[in-house]
């Protein structure tokens, strides 16, 4: 297993879209598996460059990739994306904790969406509140916030269960 600088969280997130994209649940990804999981996450490799990526990232030459070999390969790439989001996503979470103490209030949240010209209704407010607050404290935390606009990104970007 590779030692990653990523957050397990986010490991468990990629675990989870390769897992989808493993459709015979053997472990590892056939050329197709693999072009489908690309073209999810935006890339768009055609036939011969899958093939040519294909070998290059089978580290072990079984003809297929497994997870520890696509994560080796996208680690660099993503751990610079994931510092950048992480840094944006902190800048948006702070933009709405106004008093700085680590959580995002009901009151709160609709101040910001209210400044930002997208009131919410009391019915609007109290759903966004459930759906983002997963321990139930009332309060939004960042890892909460993240999770919600990940499920969020994942819905965009065609990242749901096939």
């Amino acid at each position: 297993m590779i030692m990653s600088p990523l957050p397990s969280d986010q490991i468990k997130q990629l675990k989870d879209i390769f897992t989808r994209f493993d459709m015979n649940s053997d472990g590892s990804l056939t050329h197709l598996e693999l072009a489908a999981l690309l073209r999810s996450i935006g890339l768009k490799p055609q036939g011969d460059q899958i093939h040519a990526l294909l070998a290059s990232m089978d580290s072990n030459g079984n003809g297929s990739i497994e997870f520890e070999e696509l994560l080796e390969v996208l680690l660099p790439d993503l751990n610079e994306e994931v510092l950048i989001n992480h840094d944006q996503l902190m800048e948006v979470f702070r933009s709405f904790d106004k008093d700085g103490n680590g959580y995002i209030t009901a009151a709160e949240l609709a101040g910001q969406m209210a400044k930002m010209g997208q009131p919410l209704s009391y019915k609007e407010l109290t759903e966004m509140m459930r759906e983002a607050d997963a321990n139930g404290d009332g309060v939004i935390s960042f890892s909460e916030f993240t999770a919600i606009l990940g499920r969020s990104a994942a819905g965009i970007f065609g990242v749901t269960a096939a």
